[in-house]
């Protein structure tokens, strides 16, 4: 079990599903990106244990370039864009040197910080009426209590799986709450198949610039997502070939999302603080979750089972996560040098 802590160790398969399914909590076009991120074609992909999602920062922008010009442009932005973003990938090395050590420990940071709002939004029951409700609070902080003292008394490499078990304490109690409804995880047929060009895309200037600039701050937090995964769970600096092929994997991946009218795919910034509580970092046992992802994409069962995990209870495990995302920046920056 110690090459969980090891890149490219060689790990059971039946241990390492529920270290890689605690990673993983989204869905189809994403598990093929993170299996890239992890297993590379070209150069396109880190080989690190980059996971990666939908982002959090194209949601303003696409829901007006949506209501603006209208979903099939809002697609035809994300191809151009995620391309221009590969391409700056394939490219860092004429650039790179402008991204200072410092300059990515404040990104880190920055993102740390401002997760906080994204984790104590969900502790108190997301965008829900029920919205800091005394069972939501409870649930919340059953969930957090769970991953505290497990990660505290669990013995041998069992003390790296506190997240999953918060989650699954959570989920439980939240089920004989009264808080889950079990009916909607059939729902949606046993398998769908993804379709390829939904929408028959469309390339509006404005629309395009206006994506463009969204995905040049998303590069940007990739290059701190990456940074400081290698620092806090290789315990080394990052490298330049390291930072071109995430990019480049960041740029494409999202291009190939759109082909299927999906939002733009990035690295996730939960991973990090995840890797930082569990320092596992094995390709394989992540790679597992990717499957899970690509799984619970084409199955719907598995995706609506994923999705009927309440907000409240992922609260109580993201909190965690996210301030150890921030502990990573600070470590960053005083590595970087007070002057």
């Amino acid at each position: 079990m110690e090459n969980l802590y090891k890149l490219d160790g060689k790990v059971p398969i039946l241990k390492a599903i529920p270290f890689g399914l605690q990673h993983i909590l989204a869905m189809f076009v994403a598990g093929i990106a993170t299996l890239i991120q992890l297993y590379p074609i070209w150069k396109i992909g880190s080989r690190l244990p980059i996971v990666m999602s939908v982002s959090f920062t194209f949601v303003a922008i696409l829901t007006y370039v949506g209501a603006t010009y209208g979903y099939a442009s809002a697609m035809g932005a994300v191809l151009i864009g995620g391309l221009i973003e590969g391409c700056l990938g394939l490219l860092a090395r004429y650039w790179k040197k402008i991204i200072t050590p410092i300059v990515a420990a404040s990104v880190v940071t920055s993102i740390g910080f401002s997760l906080f709002s994204v984790g104590t939004r969900s502790f108190g029951g997301g965008y829900s009426e029920s919205f800091g409700s005394a069972k939501n609070l409870l649930l919340g902080i059953i969930t957090l209590a769970a991953f505290l003292l497990f990660n505290i008394f669990a013995k041998s490499y069992w003390k790296q799986l506190s997240v999953l078990f918060g989650l699954i304490v959570g989920y439980i109690l939240a089920i004989f709450m009264g808080k889950v409804d079990l009916s909607v995880i059939f729902n949606g047929g046993l398998i769908v198949l993804s379709h390829l060009l939904p929408f028959k895309m469309k390339f509006d200037l404005g629309a395009i610039i206006a994506v463009v600039v969204i995905f040049l701050v998303s590069a940007t937090e990739t290059i701190g997502d990456t940074s400081a995964l290698v620092n806090s769970g290789l315990n080394r600096e990052v490298t330049e070939e390291e930072i071109s092929d995430s990019l480049a994997c960041d740029g494409f991946c999202s291009s190939i999302s759109s082909l299927f009218g999906c939002p733009p795919i990035t690295s996730f910034s939960q991973n990090i603080g995840l890797i930082n509580i569990t320092k596992i970092v094995n390709r394989f046992t992540i790679a597992t979750g990717a499957i899970c992802m690509i799984l619970a994409g084409l199955l719907p069962p598995i995706g609506n089972f994923f999705s009927s995990l309440p907000e409240y209870v992922l609260g109580g495990g993201t909190i965690m996560m996210f301030g150890t995302i921030l502990t990573s920046g600070i470590e960053m920056i005083s590595k970087a040098g007070f002057n």
